[in-house]
């Protein structure tokens, strides 16, 4: 099929969801590269959907999946599997004790609504808090805890929905009198609010532990502490949605590592699976003790499947044998250098942020005055495509100007380098008017 051919039939035959197609027709992908129709090779620094934690075609993930593709790979989901039991006893032994028992699915919002199922059984209210700049999933409970975007002309959503300031750093809503960000009293307005919206049945407080598709908001060390106490205050639960930051991205295995918060209800996916469908809600033997003798229902098509458990146990067996966790806390120092380099040599470079290898970077017109520069993070994402480096802009109203850069854990440090010599040029190149 010819290039025209490709497009013209994507055109009349694909349905569009709300993202403008790469202008590359990928054909395979290794490593850390993605390669074209025309076999140019691509740093792929969003790690798929950030979500391949190994890279691309890793040969374990390869041997583990055509290995079980053909012995083992989908059953009722009444029946049991060795891989689905050794996946639950391997997730326990990297998390606190008090996070124990495991629900194979496979995706991101499923796992977020069957959290969220498992909190309104568990607590009987009905009532959910999460960022005003979150993103949960698409799916309706997912959806309706999602505020960044999608709210528009789909009709009501789920009920009780409530909203907390992001924690953003940046652009501090709350200052103390020195200037600095003050997030303590913030979060307490941000509650005072919730409990004169609430009709007395919190169920529940939803977050990333560092906002993704909200710009990489990485909320300051003792937040997610008060967050919990608050929560634990109006008996409601914790949350923590590691779609994006779990199994080693942060530096740290579990991003609410640092902060010494053990969520009630902990939902991974994405990472999990290393780039293939694989979700997982783990949470404790009370709660789970108290939603099956309430009754509780997720029964899906996919549920523990012994193909998903397998890719999953291969990916945690990897990242400890390779020591991805410590790779990735070594070369996001790196990363971090490069970055901070950037900011300080460009003045459109407005803020870096983020951990490990789950990094942000914010382009504004100015930095004092710190306005969103959309146009230009589209340009030098174009500049960057035609260098061989693929890169995620913020693809939201008023935060199209901020990179959401995550290389996969396998990534080595000479590719690292390169793809942000690659960045450093194009944003030189834009800026001076010519993107080649």
């Amino acid at each position: 099929m010819s290039t025209d051919s490709f497009w013209s039939d994507a055109d009349r035959h694909l349905i569009r969801y709300g993202v403008k197609f790469t202008p590359r027709i990928i054909e395979r992908a290794e490593g850390t590269y993605v390669y074209d129709g025309d076999g140019r090779a691509i740093l792929d620094f969003t790690s798929g959907q950030m979500s391949a934690v190994l890279g691309h075609s890793h040969p374990d993930i390869v041997r583990a999946v055509s290995q079980s593709v053909a012995s083992l790979d989908h059953l009722f989901s009444g029946m049991l599997s060795r891989p689905v039991v050794d996946l639950a006893t391997k997730l326990a032994a990297t998390l606190p004790s008090k996070l124990s028992r495991t629900l194979l699915l496979t995706t991101g919002a499923e796992a977020n609504e069957a959290a969220l199922k498992m909190a309104k059984l568990y607590t009987g209210g009905y009532e959910v808090v999460s960022f005003d700049r979150s993103w949960h999933g698409m799916t309706s409970g997912a959806a309706a805890a999602t505020f960044s975007a999608g709210r528009r002309g789909y009709g009501p959503v789920i009920p009780g929905n409530l909203t907390l300031p992001t924690p953003d750093s940046y652009r501090p809503r709350f200052r103390r009198a020195d200037g600095s960000y003050d997030w303590e009293t913030e979060l307490d307005y941000g509650f005072s609010l919730i409990d004169r919206q609430s009709t007395g049945a919190l169920a529940a407080c939803l977050v990333e532990p560092i906002l993704s598709s909200g710009g990489i908001i990485d909320p300051p060390v003792g937040y997610l502490a008060r967050l919990k106490e608050l929560c634990v205050e109006r008996g409601m639960l914790l949350i923590l949605d590691e779609a994006q930051t779990g199994l080693g991205r942060t530096g740290q295995m579990y991003a609410f590592e640092r902060d010494g918060v053990t969520p009630d209800i902990l939902t991974l996916c994405k990472t999990l699976g290393a780039g293939l469908p694989v979700a997982a809600v783990i949470t404790g033997d009370e709660i789970e003790s108290v939603c099956n003798d309430k009754g509780f229902l997720f029964l899906t098509t996919h549920a523990s499947d012994p193909l998903a458990a397998t890719v999953a146990n291969t990916v945690l067996d990897v990242i400890e044998r390779d020591g991805l966790v410590e790779q990735a806390a070594k070369l996001g120092e790196q990363l971090s250098d490069r970055l901070d380099a950037l900011r300080d040599t460009y003045e459109v470079v407005g803020d870096v942020r983020g951990r490990g290898l789950l990094r942000g970077l914010e382009f504004v017109t100015d930095k004092e005055s710190k306005t969103p520069a959309d146009d230009l993070g589209k340009n030098v994402t174009t500049a960057c495509l035609e260098r061989g480096l693929h890169l995620n802009i913020v693809q939201l109203p008023g935060m199209g100007g901020i990179f959401r850069i995550a290389p996969p854990l396998t990534t080595t440090e000479t590719e690292l380098h390169d793809g942000i010599d690659i960045l450093d040029a194009s944003i030189s190149a834009v800026l001076a008017g010519s993107s080649s």
